[in-house]
């Protein structure tokens, strides 16, 4: 039997404390956030009002445990994660696997393709004034960036967008909650020292 005829078993609807357990299990196992649709898909359930109401559940009973995982919406799907005030243990136990550095390079680019993209390397390089190659082969390799598609110019010039994992490291549900450009301070330069009077001090006078 092919897999596009195969059929999935699908869980009793009204069976919904065995569809909680399926679904706190997905969510629970998965190394990226899961969607409805998804969640529907592996569970094997149709009824997406029932999945939906079922992950709040499951969220709304940890937050009001204070557990110390919460059930996270983050880059259009659901996960399991830690709190944030237990992040300082957790970089203990993976601190390998949980480093990211990046360079001012890289993160300058990141910022221009979270906010400009879809754009070419070519127009990174426009608003940063320098060459990017080695900041764009970083982001790639991270999997903080990606080439989204072609553009329809001369040259049919690679297209920069970010990624699910970029979403998923700024604990964004979407794009749009980057935070609005005109609430970031512009640096102002420092102030030119006063000029130094070239004309010499009077000395002072003498009094009787």
């Amino acid at each position: 039997m092919s897999p596009a005829e195969e059929k999935t078993e699908e869980t009793p609807a009204q069976d919904r404390g065995a569809v909680r357990k399926i679904i706190e299990c997905l969510l629970f196992i998965t190394e990226h956030p899961l969607p409805v649709a998804k969640l529907c898909q592996c569970a094997g359930i149709k009824d997406a009002e029932l999945v939906s109401d079922l992950v709040a559940e499951i969220k709304s009973e940890l937050d009001e445990k204070n557990s110390s995982v919460m059930l996270a919406e983050v880059a259009g799907g659901y996960q399991m994660a830690t709190r944030p005030e237990f992040a300082a243990h957790v970089r203990k136990l993976f601190a390998d696997r949980m480093t990211m550095r990046l360079s001012r390079a890289a993160h300058e680019t990141l910022s221009i393709v979270a906010y400009k993209q879809p754009l070419t390397r070519a127009e990174i390089e426009e608003i940063r004034g320098v060459d990017v190659i080695a900041a764009l082969e970083t982001l790639l390799e991270k999997r903080l960036v990606k080439v989204v598609g072609r553009k329809e110019t001369v040259g049919r010039p690679l297209m920069y967008g970010t990624t699910t994992d970029f979403l998923r490291h700024f604990g964004l549900k979407s794009l749009e909650e980057l935070p609005p450009l005109e609430s970031f301070a512009v640096a102002q330069p420092a102030p030119e020292a006063a000029a130094v009077s070239d004309e010499t001090p009077s000395e002072p006078q003498e009094h009787d």
